[in-house]
């Protein structure tokens, strides 16, 4: 693939991937907004500038604009309780229900598209962890490991998967294992001491892990088990990793969000992978992924998000009286511009320090 191509393919990816999920998610709002009476003044699709006006219903116009990313849903009186109708003056319960429907759409989304995925054929993780590097005089090639092993056994644990490789090998560093290798046909035990002290981005043994994937189909309950599954693991993964960094297992800088512009390049590699495999399980997944992410962060109690506004629904319900909506407004306005120079801060690195490569 030439740069220009995969540029276009991240430009395309952003387009098709990001722009869908922005705009399920503002429809759970609309959708919560209109079952409990709450006015909405335009239900966009893209962002402004607006193109034109496809139809108005029910004093809500549909409009179509030239930004091609997702749509948005302009509520009545969002910060203004005085306005009727609008969404400030709903009951409690009506704003926590507007405000959690688009995280719940994506939820939904994730779901949705992983049992697709999984039903049309999808990759499967195996036991073992496949060597995919080896760093010249480590302990791992002076052990004789070759990239390509496949890990079957370390000490008395079945390897499962990398990460319980990664796991053993950090809580053994010093000590001598015994790690059991399929090569070619053949299972050859080694044995290797994990270093406890060993240069930056080698790690213990100086081999890098991956998992081992085939490619399988499954009917709807056995493909609704997987993606439970799918999402399970992903949600753990948000409490894993930190936990990985602090073990000393893995950099910080991994832990940083990536921009619009990363998310472009990730969705710019699952479709070429999709177009080299003739599959569509990788820009499926990836967007499954995607939408899983936005729920969660939507979620988080920071001010402008979604899960800044229903805090501020959850302690009023819990002081017994709202806040005053100039006071409110203005903590959203701040967390609204913390979260545009953050926005630009990631992607400033994710230009000069990129972890998708």
């Amino acid at each position: 693939m030439t740069i220009g191509l995969n540029t276009g393919l991240a430009i395309l990816a952003f387009i098709v991937v990001i722009g869908p999920l922005i705009f399920l998610h503002e429809l759970g709002h609309f959708l919560a907004a209109r079952w409990n009476d709450i006015k909405v003044e335009e239900f966009g699709i893209g962002y402004p500038p607006r193109m034109l006006t496809l139809f108005e219903r029910k004093g809500t116009k549909f409009t179509l604009n030239w930004l091609p990313m997702g749509g948005f849903m302009k509520p009545a009186g969002e910060d203004d309780p005085e306005v009727p109708g609008g969404l400030a003056s709903a009951s409690k319960l009506a704003r926590f229900q507007v405000l959690v429907a688009g995280p719940v759409a994506n939820f939904l989304v994730a779901f949705v598209l992983l049992v697709g995925m999984f039903m049309l054929g999808a990759p499967v993780e195996q036991p073992g962890a496949l060597i995919s590097q080896v760093e010249p005089d480590s302990p791992a090639a002076e052990a004789g490991l070759l990239e390509g092993d496949v890990v079957l056994q370390a000490g008395d644990v079945n390897i499962d998967n990398y990460n319980t490789l990664i796991t053993y090998v950090y809580e053994h560093r010093g000590d001598p294992i015994t790690l059991v290798v399929r090569r070619d046909q053949a299972e050859i035990p080694l044995t290797l001491t994990p270093r406890v002290d060993y240069p930056e981005g080698q790690g213990p043994t100086g081999i890098q892990v991956a998992s081992i994937y085939q490619v399988e189909k499954f009917g709807p309950f056995g493909a609704i088990e997987r993606a439970t599954g799918e999402i399970g693991n992903l949600l753990s993964a948000f409490v894993e990793l930190p936990a990985q960094v602090i073990r000393g297992q893995m950099d910080a800088r991994y832990l940083r969000p990536v921009s619009v512009i990363g998310i472009s390049q990730l969705g710019g590699q699952a479709m070429e992978a999709s177009i080299d495999q003739n599959a569509l399980w990788p820009i499926v997944q990836l967007t499954a992924f995607i939408s899983l992410a936005l729920a969660i962060t939507n979620l988080l109690p920071i001010p402008a998000l979604d899960g800044g506004r229903i805090l501020f629904v959850l302690l009023e319900a819990i002081r017994g009286k709202r806040f005053k909506p100039e006071h409110e407004a203005l903590v959203h306005f701040i967390g609204f511009a913390v979260l545009i120079v953050a926005m630009f801060l990631f992607m400033y690195l994710d230009v000069v320090d990129p972890l998708v490569q």
